[in-house]
């Protein structure tokens, strides 16, 4: 299963590389575009859940890479929910 990684910019300006085990992640965010937090957010879990699920249907359990970085965009998502319009930035995909 191909995995990639994929770097996003907070409101902050911090960088981060996330990782998806599958390539779907790029239906869901695009190189270069800015998406609003809750956006964001909602692709991010759409994208990381059905990676997950299809790392389960090939080896029979979820990805815990996937389910851990989900996790994470989401704990430090929180830390913006009171800013006024807070956007994330897809900066790029690594193959």
């Amino acid at each position: 299963m191909p995995e990639m990684r994929f770097v996003i910019a907070w409101p902050d300006g911090r960088e981060e590389t996330c990782y998806s085990p599958s390539l779907v992640i790029r239906d869901y965010l695009a190189e270069g575009e800015t998406y609003p937090l809750r956006d964001f957010l909602d692709r991010s879990r759409k994208a990381l859940t059905i990676a997950s699920d299809r790392v389960e249907a090939k080896y029979g359990y979820p990805c815990s890479l996937a389910q851990g970085q989900l996790a994470r965009i989401e704990a430090t998502a929180e830390h913006f929910l009171g800013h006024a319009d807070p956007r994330i930035r897809c900066e790029r995909f690594i193959l």
